[in-house]
């Protein structure tokens, strides 16, 4: 491991432990974006443990901030949602960027990690589609369980479809071995018609 990347990986914490959101995983409470970029990073080394140094930064970086860029400030419709989801993966690819540049990365280097955060050429380009994987991996694995709480099943469908599409083939086989709970696993099956 580089040092220019423990130096980027070492930054990019540091802005997400500024978080004023906190969560707690095992009784023990973490800045919300800090733990999202640990299971993200953690996630991608076991789903794919050769992944570039490229796909492993944009993996740790892929909310950095986030709270910076509130859903709030957008109108609260669909509308004002996508504009807000593309705005933030200008803003996480931009302050990566800064991060990467300190830590002496080469231009190419920092337009490859960029060009994974906002997530270009998905399905096409194998490392986006990577990221992805990943993305969908951690939301199914940490964050299905709040969202089961909060939505209906019919909007639970939806959302468990949409992220199922997302996905590659090898991402499909990595969701079905999470150890879901049998309501969620059940809803899953449903969702995809298992």
């Amino acid at each position: 491991m580089s040092t220019r990347f423990q130096k980027a990986s070492e930054w990019i914490d540091a802005e997400n432990s500024q978080d004023p959101n906190i969560e707690t995983d095992q009784n023990i409470e973490y800045p919300k974006e800090l733990l999202y970029s640990n299971r993200m990073y953690e996630k991608l080394m076991q789903f794919c443990p050769e992944a570039s140094e490229e796909v492993q930064i944009a993996s740790k970086a892929q909310h950095i901030c986030r709270w910076k860029v509130a859903r709030e400030s957008y109108p609260m419709d669909r509308v004002g949602y996508l504009r807000w989801r593309e705005d933030l993966k200008k803003f996480h690819a931009k302050t990566t960027a800064e991060i990467l540049e300190r830590a002496g990365y080469e231009q190419t280097f920092i337009d490859r990690v960029s060009f994974l955060i906002e997530k270009k050429l998905l399905k096409k380009d194998a490392e986006t589609q990577l990221l992805e994987d990943v993305i969908c991996l951690v939301f199914l694995d940490y964050y299905l369980e709040p969202f089961v709480e909060k939505h209906d099943d019919e909007k639970l469908k939806n959302i468990i479809k949409k992220t199922w599409d997302k996905m590659s083939e090898k991402g499909h086989q990595e969701a079905l071995k999470i150890n879901y709970s049998e309501e969620n696993l059940n809803l899953i099956k449903a969702s995809l018609g298992l």
